[in-house]
């Protein structure tokens, strides 16, 4: 399985009669998405499935593959470590899952991953960190691919 998770890019401000969830990505934000994406797009994932938080900037930045996307509440702002495993059905299910989510969730599930215990790593606005999993001698291995920045 191969489990991507790409952090929203960057936002238009929280002050102002915007709403939260209803903030759109600025003009370099969607250009760092597309960046992003197209990234993504040329490493020809298997069976990709896209994930996405319900915040509009989330949204935006998983429509910029042109592949379908999925809304998920539990990928939203405030999502746990757990949310995000469980809607990836980390480390069984086939392919692979893009999910396009918020800090600190994502950091602190590449920490887990990674180190074996959450911390609050920081993935970058519009970053992509890609692991994958395999079984060498009997164990799950978690394997670091790339990690990647507009």
């Amino acid at each position: 399985m191969d489990l991507i998770l790409w952090r929203h890019a960057d936002a238009k401000g929280a002050d102002g009669p915007v709403a939260d969830a209803d903030r759109e990505l600025t003009a370099a934000g969607l250009r760092h998405a597309h960046q992003m994406a197209e990234w993504l797009l040329q490493q020809r994932l298997r069976d990709p499935v896209v994930l996405s938080g319900p915040a509009r900037r989330a949204m935006q930045t998983a429509q910029t593959l042109g592949l379908p996307v999925k809304v998920m509440r539990q990928l939203g702002v405030g999502a746990s470590v757990a949310d995000l495993l469980g809607a990836a059905e980390w480390p069984d299910r086939p392919g692979a899952i893009i999910l396009v989510s918020h800090q600190p969730a994502l950091g602190r599930v590449a920490s887990l991953l990674l180190a074996g215990v959450e911390a609050d790593w920081t993935i970058k606005k519009a970053g992509v960190w890609w692991f994958t999993n395999r079984v060498r001698h009997d164990e799950t291995q978690t394997v670091l691919r790339g990690v990647r920045n507009p």
